[in-house]
C-alpha cells in the first residue's frame, strides 16, 4: 500500500534541510519503526537502549 505524502501534513523539511515525518503521519503508520523519529508518539517502544532514554529525556525537558 503506498500513499501520496502531503508536505505540511505528513512531513516538513527542517531548517537544516531534513525531511521530518509528522506526529501524524506516525500515528496513521500504526507502530514505532525504532528509528528515534523526533515526532515518534510511541515513545521509541522500539528504539534500543541506551538511545531511547535518552530521546525520552531530551523529549521531556522543560525549556528554562
Amino acid at each position: 500500500m503506498s500513499k501520496t505524502l502531503i508536505e505540511g501534513v505528513d512531513f516538513y523539511y527542517d531548517d537544516r534541510g531534513f525531511m521530518v515525518l509528522t506526529e501524524k503521519y506516525h500515528v496513521e503508520k500504526g507502530y514505532c519503526c525504532g528509528l528515534g523519529c523526533r515526532h515518534c508518539p510511541y515513545n521509541y517502544e522500539s528504539v534500543p537502549e541506551p538511545t531511547r532514554t535518552q530521546l525520552l529525556s531530551k523529549r521531556n525537558k522543560t525549556p528554562e
